[in-house]
């Protein structure tokens, strides 16, 4: 079981507010910020999560892993896969698959897919039949 994830990210303002927008309607938010001062090696993290425990991690200090870095996310309902592709759109994201069942998973996967602005993919999936 994982307990967090992280990656490097180009350009840390431009990453920040993608997915402050793109993460907001699954509930997650910004957690924590590690500062360079914090780190002492001048890089910068991002810690996003849900109820005060960071989980999901960008951060800068080296070149942005560029493919096939995927992160899926669960989205508690099928509307909020359908918030989190609009926002993501919204932010900049480029759309990497609409909001839609994919039954070729299971009968109730619906997943919805974007490109962050440094070429990851990120998903929001809901596993519920509604």
């Amino acid at each position: 079981m994982l307990d967090h994830v992280g990656f490097k990210v180009s350009d840390i303002a431009v990453s920040r507010a993608f997915y402050d927008a793109a993460l907001a309607p699954l509930g997650y938010g910004l957690v924590m910020e590690v500062t360079p001062e914090m780190t002492g090696d001048g890089s910068t993290h991002l810690g996003y999560g849900v109820g005060g425990k960071p989980d999901f991690w960008i951060g800068t200090g080296g070149p942005a892993t560029r493919h096939g870095l995927h992160v899926a996310i669960v989205a508690p309902n099928r509307a909020s896969v359908d918030a989190f592709h609009q926002a993501a759109l919204a932010a900049g994201g480029k759309d990497n698959g609409a909001p839609g069942l994919r039954e070729h998973y299971h009968p109730t996967y619906y997943g919805a897919f974007v490109i962050d602005p440094d070429g990851h993919n990120l998903e929001a999936v809901s596993h519920r039949p509604e």
